[in-house]
């Protein structure tokens, strides 16, 4: 395999606009108020920084993804996506991996990733086992059975995605300083909850090959509609951004220009989803590239005003 062909299967594979998207504003709005307003070294900042995005990396863009992968592909979802924005990395489906060469990844981060946690608990890096820890956890439990969380409603945010999302949201204030400040947990709050919103509206493009997999695979956008009709698909996504912008108004009351921000981002969110045509996939593409822009956004936000 040459470089090429190296680079459009990893590329694919790490979905990087969704770690970009995620773990990134999550990153930034826990520390650039350490850089801006604290007296740490910004060498060490910036090792935790690269500390951080090597974890997400290794953990989210790759045993996540690829873990994800091989469950919808066995249970035959992502054949029947309409893969926009959506419907796994598709190696598998262009013929840039087998199945077989997918589970040896998965095998193969499984194995680093525990030796890793192993390896800094014996050392006495603790925190940074356990952030570990808590991001294999997440991984596992939303593909891997039995728990497989992604294939049941409120699950799959609940179980997995949110832990990932909020504990990345605070590890960097968490490995440098002796207590967290408020601000800390508002911002990994903000961002985790973000993330939610874009996530259900990923989610709405692959309802029907969802619900037509083999286990079915009935995330909390499939519940919706089977629940109450296709139009409300786009519950899910409206619910977490009206709490997105009750969380603004806490960080409001706390700091009024960040929690000001966060609010105008909220409305903004919300107005998004309701002009969604779930009934359009590119128009449900279009909308989830601006909420990943508005997650962004409340990541630097929230950064820059403590």
């Amino acid at each position: 395999m040459n470089a090429s062909s190296i680079f459009k299967t990893v590329f694919p594979m790490l979905r990087i606009v969704a770690v970009l998207s995620s773990s990134l504003p999550a990153i930034i709005a826990a520390m650039l108020p350490i850089y801006l307003y604290y007296s740490f070294s910004p060498a060490e900042l910036t090792v935790v920084i690269l500390l951080l995005l090597t974890g997400v990396v290794l953990v989210q863009g790759v045993l996540t993804h690829v873990l994800n992968d091989y469950t919808d592909y066995m249970s035959g979802t992502d054949a029947e996506s309409p893969a926009i924005l959506s419907g796994g990395s598709r190696i598998v489906q262009n013929n840039l991996v087998t199945i077989r060469t997918l589970r040896t990844i998965a095998l193969l981060a499984i194995a680093t990733i525990v030796t890793l946690i192993v390896i800094f608990f014996l050392t006495g890096y603790i925190k940074i086992a356990s952030l570990l820890l808590i991001g294999f956890c997440s991984s596992a439990s939303y593909s891997l059975p039995p728990v497989r969380s992604s294939y049941y409603p409120w699950a799959g945010e609940w179980i997995s995605m949110f832990p990932a999302f909020y504990f990345i949201g605070f590890a960097g204030p968490w490995l440098v300083m002796e207590s967290l400040p408020l601000w800390a947990y508002q911002n990994a709050l903000l961002v985790a909850l973000f993330c939610l919103i874009w996530n259900m509206v990923h989610h709405i493009p692959d309802r029907f090959a969802d619900e037509n997999a083999a286990p079915a695979k009935i995330t909390t956008v499939v519940w919706m509609k089977n629940k109450f009709g296709d139009k409300y698909s786009s519950l899910p996504a409206l619910l977490y951004s009206i709490l997105c912008s009750i969380c603004a108004f806490w960080v409001l009351l706390e700091r009024p220009i960040a929690g000001a921000g966060a609010a105008i981002l909220s409305f903004a969110a919300i107005f998004i989803v309701l002009r969604m045509d779930v009934e359009d996939n590119e128009d449900v593409s279009r909308k989830q590239k601006k909420l990943f822009l508005l997650t962004a956004i409340v990541g630097l936000w929230s950064g820059l005003f403590i």
